[in-house]
């Protein structure tokens, strides 16, 4: 298949001339379906097997904020075997009439095609799931999860058997009390080789003390009485557990500066600053967001006002749910996306030098569409070198659908195209027929699900079967590159990748957790539009060694290994 190279150089020459003359950016998309862009995503969940239903919170209406927020999505490989498996973190109902429901995974047999195989491989813990991240937390060579919960959250040893065994206890994490555990991070704080965890924690919530929808002022919206929260609620403080590099973790919380009570969601884990050390930033509901600079001490330095990222573009408070990572400008510095609530634009914070960021919003062209966002990626789509940004929406309310408040229950996805000029155009109308539907989407991640480089992406949609958004069409040189720690933590998180290549410079990290409540593959993907090789390849890894490599052919599966000068270079399954 051939680049679409016309029709999207096309596209973008248009909807720049848009921007300059003042046209708005809905009515090129319109003007412009006709141009063979290298972007058609289908829906392959059903034929795929990714068929099992959600369960969370009441379907008709909801009573309480705990029924709102809905789970998360990882993929990785589990089982060793080369290929992407997938695992959706699931809740239940307070009622407990829908049976008995569990997280699912599903094994991949290496063409796309998935198996629940859930119960046998020990996921057979009930309750409300939230998120999920994933990281190999004792250097076995096996990638270990966490789930976080209302309730006890929960560390899923991997045992290389095809099996998971609950290592909580014995890992020295808390298996008493309630927690709303939220996002969640494995991030080597101190780069002592082992990976650590951070936890975001929502609300300190009591159903026996929490006023049903329409009892106190608070529980309304629009008019509609609603669940209440979670302003007025009591607030909850995150959490930081040190590896203590034997298989358990200790509670350093209050010692490493990162208690601020507030009511956290999203979670991401990268180095901001480019100092070599991993920052944290937590995306806050109804709170200011919060963005923990690493001191390299073993404390963090809690700065979000000071760097720009706790508000929005005019200092109000913001509803934040879900969040980006990516260098979507090419500066070299990481920039953030943030979703937001609805009637918000979804945050987008220039990194300006490290310190500092700039909430670009509305110049880059994000407030056409201003639904309530959840899960969200800096995802290149087509391969062009350019990271492009999809948003999965949806409302907290099932009640609307039943009033007239002009707002939808079900919302639609969003896919904005990177222009490469500062700006996004939203170009879901041309995007194909998996953008169509309107869905009530929580957690997304991305990741090559059948061998080809493109990667998928996976929605959780509330109480509904899952969405597998596939490109059907994308036809630019790409490469994936897989890093293996040695004396830096066994998954590479934290690690540092530079790739230049058609007189393009791009810059990505390994990171855990992030859109949201989600995990999206460890193994980086590179667009390199044209080109087909890598002029130079460079890994800055977490332990502070750098190796690089050049002339690296393109369209290619690469493995970096710490302290080997040679790549494992494969090629990628045709399609």
């Amino acid at each position: 298949m051939k680049p679409c190279i016309r029709g999207s150089a096309t596209l973008d020459r248009v909807i720049r001339i848009g921007f300059r003359t003042g046209w708005a950016a809905l009515a090129l998309v319109a003007a412009l379906g006709s141009l063979d862009l290298p972007i058609h995503f289908a829906d392959a969940a059903a034929p795929s097997g990714l068929s099992l239903p959600n369960t969370f919170g009441g379907r008709e209406s909801k009573d309480y904020l705990l029924e709102s927020t809905g789970n998360g999505v990882a993929i990785f490989d589990f089982d060793g075997d080369g290929f992407n498996d997938v695992f959706i973190a699931n809740g239940t109902t307070l009622d407990r009439n829908g049976g008995k429901p569990t997280s699912h995974l599903y094994r991949n047999d290496g063409r796309g095609h998935f198996t629940a195989v859930s119960e046998e491989a020990g996921f057979t813990k009930e309750g409300w799931a939230q998120g999920v991240c994933a990281g190999d937390y004792n250097n076995d060579g096996r990638t270990d999860l966490l789930v976080t919960y209302y309730g006890s959250n929960v560390l899923y040893k991997n045992l290389g058997n095809g099996k998971f065994a609950d290592a909580t206890r014995e890992a020295g994490l808390p298996v008493s009390g309630t927690r709303w555990g939220a996002g969640c991070s494995f991030t080597d704080y101190d780069r002592d080789g082992h990976l650590d965890l951070f936890v975001a924690n929502y609300v300190d919530l009591d159903l026996a003390k929490t006023p049903k929808p329409g009892q106190d002022p608070t529980c309304n919206w629009k008019g509609l009485p609603v669940m209440c929260g979670p302003r007025g609620l009591p607030m909850a403080s995150n959490a930081l557990y040190h590896n203590n590099g034997d298989g358990t973790f200790s509670d350093v919380s209050r010692a490493a500066g990162i208690g601020q009570p507030g009511y956290g969601l999203g979670v991401a884990a990268a180095d901001f600053d480019n100092d070599g050390w991993p920052d944290i930033y937590v995306a806050c509901d109804q709170t200011p967001s919060r963005l923990y600079h690493n001191l390299r001490n073993g404390k963090f330095e809690e700065r979000g006002v000071e760097a720009g990222v706790a508000y929005n573009f005019d200092g109000r408070l913001q509803s934040g749910m879900g969040l980006a990572v990516a260098d979507y400008d090419g500066d070299g510095f990481l920039d953030i996306a943030k979703t937001n609530f609805s009637g918000d634009l979804t945050s987008l914070y220039r990194n300006e030098d490290g310190r500092f960021f700039s909430d670009v919003s509305r110049e880059a062209g994000l407030g056409v569409n201003q639904l309530l966002g959840w899960g969200v990626l800096f995802l290149d789509v087509d391969g062009d070198g350019r990271r492009d940004l999809v948003i999965a929406n949806g409302h907290i309310y099932p009640e609307l659908d039943r009033a007239q408040v002009g707002e939808r229950y079900r919302q639609k996805t969003l896919l904005y195209r990177n222009l490469g000029n500062g700006r996004f155009a939203d170009i879901t109308r041309m995007a194909g027929p998996a953008f169509e539907p309107l869905r009530p989407a929580r957690g997304m991640a991305a990741g090559d699900l059948d061998g080809d480089g493109y990667p998928e992406i996976v929605i959780v949609n509330m109480n509904e079967t899952p969405s597998l958004l596939k490109n059907t069409r994308a036809a630019y040189n790409r490469v994936t590159v897989r890093l293996v720690g040695a004396k830096s933590n066994r998954s590479a998180i934290g690690a540092r990748v530079t790739l230049e290549a058609g007189g393009r410079r791009q810059v990505d990290e390994v990171m855990s957790g992030g859109s949201f409540y989600s995990q999206n593959d460890l193994t980086l993907y590179f667009g390199l539009g044209t080109a087909s090789a890598i002029d130079r390849l460079q890994v800055r890894w977490p332990s502070g060694s750098v190796q690089e490599w050049k002339g690296v052919a393109g369209n290619r599966r690469i493995t970096a290994r710490e302290g080997l000068h040679d790549l494992t270079v494969e090629p990628f399954t045709q399609r």
